[in-house]
């Protein structure tokens, strides 16, 4: 497929097209299309956003740029009056009618009509039972009164409008048959349908690889050229907003702190805040160990390989299974106190080399924890095996969802303690969770019955240190990090950096690191493995590998993150 058709930038279908002219100006519009004037929303007796105003003019592309908790999604959903129970106040005008005093029967032709969205998680937003031509059609009926047969052929050109492959057979996949980079440009063709004249796009790229995230900002540009729509784009990803947006508003708890022009914003930023998120880049803070050809590394794999049974069609599947080779002949070695970084997109095989690594996967080929092989199956609880589970320990991408809700914080960070040291009292117990928490900078100082404490009672950054206390315990000589500031907000990310910058010195820790985010490479890596497709495309010292890479593939990875030049 050519990078064009990757881009999306065939033309939108008549179907789609909207009555704006292609590549409306700002200024072009005597008035702006949306204006949004002191905007208050409180749920019961918390008010999440106080006083939000803002314009968007036609054509034009506003970036609404904040952390989780900054009521950016919420000020959305608002104009929408898709708040739930929030009680809204203020005024949004479009067209000199304001959609917050419109009955719900006239808002109802304004969602999906003039005002589209586009969800950060297309995943849950598309229903799973229906194809996703369907899901497309069924809103052009509904807006457009078109028959089934038009709507139908409507949808395959609003899909391949947005570069998703054989649109006229993708159009009879389920959501679960698809990426999630076609996933997202379905929900794009879906807000299309309507031909908006706004469209509010609610982190349309976290939930996707870097390659992919540039796609589909290249595409959204592509057909806001196209169609003269505005786009009030929602997201915490300053290098997106830079590259894609015309103004930017800056929210810090439900506050609208500064905004203007991209440029002006990012090259002079007035606000405390706004100067911090734009700091908050992943800084490089680790020690170079001198090589020691007498040292054991921490891992090592010789032509490693992991494969899946797969079945095969026909009467052959009823004799025998076929295979997806997973991990092709990876070779790898990590060395005490240094930092393997394993990058690529969805799919390469990274999470699945981890988990042999871990000994959760069977595997062929040879790999080694500090000197030791497992025991094959690797599985298996044998006394070997569960030796070997101290020495690698793992740290997931959600911290909410790899602590259990029902255990406290003395419970979670202990628990390796009462498989491994059943016999170890439990005021030593304690004494040793306690450690661990100071050690990741969680004191019962500064939260008060720390130990009884449960995981929702703290931040997304906080329940990271939590993870990390829990892997620590156990004092294990390897950590496999996967993508573990993946879920948080930026300024988050650079702490949960610096704390495991700060103890890979302490305590000479050895990372695999596995991540598609490219600067985090850079800050936390002293050496990197390019996976694609389950192999190993280049690999080397990691300023070697991103500042001169020799494969396409990763000189796109390099590209897609903009880090092109950065020493």
């Amino acid at each position: 497929m050519s990078d064009a058709r990757m881009r999306g930038t065939a033309p939108i279908p008549h179907s789609a097209a909207s009555s704006s002219s292609a590549g409306t100006s700002p200024a072009a519009s005597s008035a702006p299309l949306l204006q949004v004037q002191d905007l208050h929303v409180r749920f019961g007796d918390k008010e999440v956003v106080r006083g939000v105003g803002f314009d968007i003019a036609a054509g034009e592309k506003l970036a609404l740029v904040g952390e989780s908790g900054s009521g950016k999604t919420i000020t959305a959903l608002s104009i929408l009056r898709l708040a739930g129970d929030a009680h809204i106040t203020g005024r949004a005008l479009m067209d000199g009618q304001d959609l917050l005093a419109l009955s719900e029967r006239e808002m109802r032709g304004v969602r999906g009509g003039d005002i589209a969205m586009v969800f950060q998680e297309p995943m849950t937003a598309l229903n799973p039972l229906m194809a996703v031509g369907d899901q497309v059609a069924e809103v052009l009926q509904l807006k457009q009164a078109l028959s089934r047969a038009q709507a139908r052929q409507a949808a395959v050109e609003l899909l391949a409008s947005t570069g998703i492959p054989e649109p006229a057979r993708r159009a009879d996949a389920f959501p679960h048959q698809l990426s999630g980079g076609q996933r997202q440009r379905a929900m794009i063709a879906m807000a299309l349908a309507s031909r908006p004249r706004l469209l509010l796009a609610d982190e349309p790229t976290t939930a996707l690889d870097v390659t992919l995230r540039g796609q589909i900002l290249d595409l959204l540009s592509d057909l806001q050229r196209q169609t003269g729509m505005a786009v009030l784009l929602i997201t915490h990803d300053l290098h997106l907003v830079r590259k894609f947006a015309d103004r930017v508003a800056v929210m810090e708890h439900g506050v609208l702190v500064e905004s203007g022009a991209v440029s002006d914003v990012f090259r002079s930023p007035q606000h405390a805040y706004t100067q911090r998120l734009i700091g908050s880049v992943p800084r490089r803070d680790v020690l170079e160990p001198e090589a020691s050809a007498t040292a054991v590394p921490a891992a090592q794999a010789r032509a490693l390989r992991v494969a899946y049974a797969t079945p095969l069609p026909g009467i052959r599947g009823w004799f025998r299974r076929g295979e997806f080779v997973a991990v092709k002949g990876a070779d790898f070695s990590i060395a005490p106190a240094r930092t393997l970084g394993v990058v690529g997109e969805s799919g390469s095989g990274k999470s699945t080399l981890a988990q042999a690594l871990l000994g959760l996967l069977p595997y062929q080929g040879d790999l080694r924890i500090a000197g030791q092989g497992w025991q094959l199956p690797a599985q298996r609880n044998t006394p070997a095996n569960q030796a070997l589970r101290r020495q690698v320990q793992v740290v997931f991408q959600d911290p909410f969802s790899s602590l259990s809700p029902r255990l406290t914080v003395e419970e979670i960070v202990g628990e390796g303690l009462r498989v491994h040291e059943p016999g170890l009292p439990p005021a030593d117990r304690r004494a040793r969770v306690e450690s661990a928490l100071e050690d990741v900078g969680l004191t019962d100082a500064q939260f008060p019955g720390l130990l009884a404490r449960y995981p929702h009672e703290f931040s997304g950054g906080q329940r990271q240190r939590l993870a990390i206390a829990r892997a620590l315990i156990l004092s294990p000589r390897l950590l496999v990090l996967d993508e573990p500031t993946s879920a948080l907000d930026v300024t988050i990310q650079q702490q949960v950096l610096a704390l495991l910058q700060r103890l890979q010195k302490e305590r000479s820790l050895s990372y695999l690191l596995i991540t598609h985010d490219v600067a985090v490479i850079r800050a936390m890596a002293h050496d990197v493995i390019v996976m694609k497709d389950g192999e190993v495309l280049e690999s080397g010292p990691v300023q070697a590998v991103l500042d001169a890479p020799r494969h396409p593939y990763t000189q796109r990875l390099v590209s897609a993150a903009g880090l092109e030049g950065v020493g």
